[in-house]
């Protein structure tokens, strides 16, 4: 495993999909902000230098535990399997959004809505298909640059 390859991958498929959340509202797709979300995680006021940096060490951490399971055999670095490895991480990060209110400052604190699962209190269906679109894509980044590595 290259473990310098995938942090560079982290990087860059979070700062692509950072880009991709700002532009959602452009295309139709609600406002996608995990970055207001994550940064007001501890506190009612957002603090969003901390969610930003949070979003990254977060992609970061699953670009290296993608890599993991690529060395291990699990898939490949490759166009299919970062699409493969965003859809799950879609897929357990969506059903993870419903226990935010347990542990959310913000949210206990009635500044910031809760997401529900698969941040379907923020736009329904199309907050659905956003976050879909948006680990897909997190998947395929970081499966291309870190191909580039290994």
């Amino acid at each position: 495993m290259n473990i310098l390859g995938a942090i560079v991958a982290g990087i860059v498929g979070t700062i692509v999909m950072t880009m991709v959340m700002v532009m959602a509202p452009k295309m139709g797709l609600p406002k996608m902000d995990i970055v207001g979300m994550l940064g007001s995680m501890f506190s009612a006021e957002s603090n969003r230098k901390m969610g930003m940096g949070m979003h990254f060490m977060m992609g970061v951490v699953f670009a290296i535990v993608y890599a993991i399971l690529w060395n291990a055999g699990i898939g490949t670095a490759s166009l299919l399997g970062g699409i493969i490895f965003g859809a799950v991480h879609w897929l357990v990060s969506g059903v993870m959004m419903g226990g935010v209110p347990m542990m959310h400052a913000g949210v206990k604190a009635g500044t910031v809505n809760a997401p529900g699962i698969y941040m379907t209190n923020n736009g329904g269906m199309m907050a659905f298909m956003g976050g879909l679109i948006g680990h897909v894509i997190f998947g395929l980044v970081v499966a291309l640059v870190y191909g580039l590595f290994v």
